[in-house]
């Protein structure tokens, strides 16, 4: 049975903790925790521990929350003598002595298609990116971003509909069937990493809350894409009338004829959603939300703040959120 330290700081790694307090546990036991440290959340900026190091203490074990992974943390880290370090969504960069640290090394699920959207964001991104698959990725950790090798995958579909919020939670479970399959072979010493094709990797960023704005000039299914992607963070908004108003769910609705008028003109407005003209097709915005509201699908919202139709809502440039090499780092 494998001595396993988990490191993470995200609730997505909760169905894989969960089976390897379960059925997992005999393949490995978790023998400690490492997650980041308590931060303020919410509204009232309350200082509190993260979904990972509620698991771990409801179950009495040992947590470490390093602001920085130092020295002494490796050696916290070595005095358990743990085969195998797993990480995912743990939010620190490891020295390589930390990586080879366990007998095993240390592996990552990475929440993409490897060699795809290595980097901070890669489930925001597939959705945002159109893309209609992703998955999550057994892999080796490595110095350089995401770059490891790779054992095994498992592929999860992205619905039309999808938000961010959906994805992850597939993603988490997906999770599960990957360790299951992974974990007996890696301890069997029958587990292959196989080397990344790196000639087709793309990279990902971490994602900021200037992303959320767009181009209606840009065809309907991608500015569809680009809302339910970075939907529930960092969102997509538009102005109207100085009020800043969420968007939360959008469709596209594809057109053979000419725009039928300008892009960012809204079209019409009620059960079928908010109809917006873009530079090609028709989006159709199925959930808004204004400030201090609750986000409400498109019918009800407009009860509220009547946009009549004809009214042009204005156009701002969309960042790129996929490049061919990493994106630099953002200075602190």
């Amino acid at each position: 049975m494998l001595k396993l330290v988990f490191m993470g700081s995200d609730a997505i790694a909760l169905p894989a903790l969960n089976w390897l307090a379960g059925e997992g546990s005999a393949h490995a036991t978790v023998v400690a925790i490492f997650t980041q440290p308590d931060r303020a959340v919410g509204r009232g900026q309350q200082v509190q521990p993260n979904a990972i190091k509620q698991w771990a203490t409801a179950r009495g074990l040992p947590v470490h929350q390093p602001d920085k992974f130092g020295e002494t943390d490796r050696l916290h880290l070595a005095d358990y003598g743990a085969d195998l370090a797993l990480v995912m969504a743990y939010g620190h960069i490891l020295r390589q002595e930390v990586i080879e640290t366990p007998r095993l090394g240390t592996v990552n699920l990475h929440a993409s298609l490897l060699p795809k959207l290595r980097g901070a964001s890669p489930i925001q991104t597939a959705i945002a990116s159109g893309e209609r698959e992703t998955g999550v990725a057994f892999m080796r950790i490595v110095r350089a971003l995401d770059a490891g090798p790779v054992a095994d995958m498992e592929r999860v579909p992205i619905a039309a509909l999808d938000t961010a919020t959906e994805v992850e939670a597939k993603m988490a479970d997906a999770c599960v069937p990957l360790l299951r399959r992974a974990l007996p072979r890696l301890a069997a010493g029958t587990l292959p990493f196989v080397e990344q094709a790196h000639a087709h990797a793309t990279f990902c960023r971490k994602l900021e809350k200037t992303d959320g704005t767009l181009d209606f000039a840009q065809p309907a299914n991608v500015l569809a894409a680009r809302i339910n992607g970075l939907m529930p963070w960092p969102s997509c908004a538009v102005e109207l009338d100085g009020l800043v108003v969420k968007l939360g769910l959008a469709t596209a609705q594809a057109s053979a004829t000419p725009a039928p008028a300008a892009p960012g003109t809204v079209l019409s407005g009620g059960r079928e959603g908010l109809r917006i003209a873009t530079g090609e097709g028709v989006l159709q915005l199925l959930r808004l939300q204004r400030p201090g509201g609750r986000l409400l699908p498109a019918e009800e919202f407009l009860r509220g703040l009547p946009i009549p139709v004809g009214k042009v809502i204005a156009s701002r440039p969309m960042a790129t959120l996929v490049a061919t090499a990493p994106f630099p780092r953002a200075k602190n």
